[in-house]
Parts: structure tokens; C-alpha cells; sequence
């Protein structure tokens, strides 16, 4: 691993402030990440439950760190393909849990999955696959066309 749950928190803050209040870095080991939402009115939709756009940006923020906990902090990486299935309507007044785990990390492609979970809850509320683009490390020259 290249950056652990403190880098992963210090790199959030330092490069995307604009949210990073809104998450908290867990656990990062091994394959994957750990990552609370702070549930608030913010992420609220009518009816009380937490917004599909929140559950969606959980999952990507936490699969993306996912990722540069094992490369090291590549603001550029991008997502190219995402997938997610809302399964059960999120406990209401609850954070929102993703367990994430990479299913693929080559050079230039990351495959990874989120389960997302109601805090205190089992089954999961959400299931995320996503797919994000490396860019060429620029200390290896221009890839070619």
C-alpha cells in the first residue's frame, strides 16, 4: 500500500476540500477502503432517505480511494464506467458505510466494487462497480498514440 487511512484523509482535505467533510476515511488495508458518509440534510431526499446521488458519490469517492491507496495519490484518475444497483431503501438518520474492494489495478484501467451499508445494518443498501482511467506516469514518457 501507498497511503494509508491518514494519507487517504490528508490527501481528500488537501485536494478536494470541497467534500471532504462530508467523508471519513476508516480503514484502508489490503484491498480496499472503508469510508463513512456523514449523513446530513445535505444528502436527504423527500421521504427521509438518503439521495441515490449521495449513495452514488459515496461509492466512487470510496473506490477511488480504494485505488490510490495502492498507486499513491493520482489526482487525474477519472472515472470511465460506473454500475450501481440501489437494493433497500438507507436507515434513516444513519451513516452510510462503503466497503470497497478492487477487482482489478492495472496501468492504465482500475476495476473496483463498493458494497454500501446503513451503519449498524447488514445488508447492504447499494452495489457499485466502477471503472476509472490511470493516467501514464509521466516519469515513463508519453504513451503512444
Amino acid at each position: 500500500m501507498k497511503m494509508d487511512a491518514a494519507a487517504l484523509t490528508a490527501f481528500l482535505e488537501r485536494d478536494f476540500a470541497q467534500v471532504a467533510a462530508q467523508f471519513a476515511v476508516e480503514r484502508a488495508e489490503g484491498e480496499g477502503v472503508l469510508l463513512r458518509l456523514r449523513v446530513t440534510a445535505l444528502h436527504l431526499r423527500p421521504g427521509g432517505t438518503v439521495s441515490g446521488p449521495s449513495m452514488f458519490g459515496l461509492a466512487d469517492v470510496a473506490i477511488y480511494l480504494a485505488i490510490l491507496s495502492r498507486i499513491g495519490p493520482v489526482t487525474q484518475a477519472v472515472t470511465t464506467g460506473a454500475t450501481i444497483d440501489f437494493l433497500r431503501r438507507p436507515v434513516a438518520g444513519a451513516d452510510l458505510l462503503a466497503e470497497t474492494r478492487l477487482l482489478k489495478l492495472g496501468r492504465r484501467l482500475a476495476v473496483g466494487e463498493a458494497l454500501l451499508f446503513s451503519e449498524g445494518q447488514d445488508a447492504p443498501v447499494a452495489r457499485a462497480s466502477m471503472t476509472y482511467s490511470i493516467p501514464p506516469d509521466p516519469a515513463q514518457g508519453a504513451m503512444p498514440a
